[in-house]
């Protein structure tokens, strides 16, 4: 029994020698294979464990965008187009900064639009001038018009320089006539002074149309004493 052992020693010693250079060379092997050594397209993707090829080992475009998971390529390992907006998560983009300065400004245009309106409403003064009507007139046809009478009587011219002297001037006969039809608005009885000429035949001979109480138009000689109102420019 010991000399049949015996006769195969030499069989055994030759297999144990080979196996242990066969296990040398897998370790070897192993430990010296990279992905330079590996032929292309030999391993399928499904062999790869996660994570273990970086984004920079990839060729762009070499995986569609809509396999990507957020965060997981760098942009400039993507080709161009090949992801779309749809696939892009809004919530996630910062604002441009060209975006964020024409919003900005934008704003800045609305209060400042907001600011000039809040301006003009309560301004009383425009270049100088006073703007809005004086107590004892009201707005009507553009201007400023009295609503009473002068206390007393002028002629025609007298009338005229002292409407100047207040910054104003007689009104159109017509426009006097509408402007007696105005709630709260009442005429001189006696009729008043209009700035409208009627007839001239000479020399400070002429006669002017008057206005009565009831929006009727007459006509009177410029040196008879009326009544009369002026009216004032918006600005004054």
């Amino acid at each position: 029994m010991s000399r049949g052992i015996w006769r195969q020693a030499p069989a055994v010693a030759a297999a144990a020698v080979a196996l242990v250079a066969a296990l040398a060379g897998t370790v070897y092997a192993a430990g010296k294979i990279n992905g330079h050594a590996i032929k292309v397209k030999s391993l399928p993707g499904n062999r790869l464990a996660l994570h273990s090829v970086p984004a920079n080992r990839l060729k762009p475009g070499t995986i569609p965008s809509t396999q990507l998971a957020p965060g997981s390529i760098q942009g400039d390992r993507l080709a161009p187009g090949s992801v779309t907006g749809l696939q892009v998560d809004v919530s996630t983009l910062g604002q441009v900064p060209s975006a964020f300065h024409a919003e900005t400004a934008e704003s800045a245009k609305d209060a400042e639009t907001a600011l000039n309106a809040a301006n003009a409403v309560n301004a009383q003064n425009v270049n100088g001038y006073h703007a809005g009507c004086k107590p004892g007139t009201r707005p009507f046809a553009g201007a400023c018009w009295q609503t009473t009478a002068s206390g007393g009587t002028a002629t025609l011219p007298a009338a005229a320089e002292s409407c100047a002297n207040q910054g104003g001037e007689l009104p159109d006969a017509f426009a006097l006539a509408a402007f007696s039809h105005q709630p709260g608005i009442t005429l001189a009885a006696e009729e008043e002074w209009s700035s409208t000429l009627a007839t001239f035949t000479g020399k400070n001979a002429y006669s002017v149309v008057t206005v009565s109480s009831a929006g009727e138009i007459g006509s009177a000689l410029s040196s008879a004493n009326k009544k009369f109102r002026c009216v004032i420019p918006l600005l004054s």
